[in-house]
């Protein structure tokens, strides 16, 4: 397995012009053939993490998810303008606070823990969008990768990599056409918000702003110290002088 590799300690990544993170030389240069090797920067990890919590009710296993991706910490930025990244031991699951590029573990593409990972989360959205949209005939696996491949065969075709950051969202954002887990989000918003406004109008103690009352006192009596100090607050400004009148020399 390549997480137990020590020949894979470094690599470098260029930022293409996708806006996403490729590998351009890795340290274990016999194992990994690195063009075309997609690496999942700090951001994309973070909501990729975020996204994956919907289906922890589902059945999500967190050590599938933690042998899927190699994690790497940023050692330096070269002249190139790519990054050198350095392989760290920190779990996966602490990659969105600690700042961490995650590199598919990808060797076997058949059978290896990345693909085992993917898999597993579209089993599990599968069960999701039959649980939550009850359809008549209940989705399969294979809806959802026949769509997919749909999707990747102009670039299948043309011999461009898919990233794997996108190939974890198709999965995670999927819903078949007519349907959108993003409604759904948003009724359980305001459903949430109204919940909370029924939870303030249960507590009585909170006063209401017209009617609470403020006792004064002695320091508060800004008008009566005025008048008797002889002048208004909004005509002090006569009693300075013209910068015209001003015959004084500097």
């Amino acid at each position: 397995m390549a997480k137990k590799s020590p020949k894979l300690s470094w690599c470098k990544a260029r930022l293409g012009n996708d806006l996403n993170w490729w590998a351009s030389e890795m340290s274990d240069k016999v194992n990994w053939d690195y063009d075309g090797i997609s690496l999942i920067d700090p951001k994309q990890t973070s909501h990729m993490l975020e996204t994956l919590e919907a289906l922890r009710e589902y059945g999500l296993d967190d050590s599938i998810v933690e042998k899927a991706f190699i994690p790497f910490s940023i050692d330096q930025k070269l002249p190139s303008g790519e990054v050198k990244l350095v392989r760290t031991s920190d779990s996966v699951s602490d990659a969105d606070e600690l700042q961490l590029f995650l590199l598919p573990d990808s060797l076997d593409e058949e059978r290896s823990p990345y693909a085992e990972f993917l898999d597993h989360i579209t089993r599990l959205q599968i069960k999701m969008l039959n649980d939550t949209f009850h359809f008549e005939e209940d989705l399969s696996v294979e809806d959802l990768e026949e769509e997919i491949r749909d999707i990747y065969s102009n670039d299948y075709m043309e011999g461009k990599a898919i990233h794997a950051f996108r190939e974890i969202m198709d999965i995670l954002e999927y819903a078949p056409d007519g349907y959108s887990l993003e409604d759904d989000d948003e009724d359980d918003s305001e459903e949430k918000k109204g919940e909370e406004e029924e939870t303030y109008d249960e507590i009585e103690d909170l006063p209401d702003e017209d009617e609470e009352d403020i006792d004064e006192d002695e320091t508060m009596h800004w008008d009566d110290d005025e008048e008797e100090d002889g002048y208004e607050n909004d005509d002090y400004s006569e009693d300075f002088p013209d910068d015209e009148d001003d015959d004084r020399k500097y």
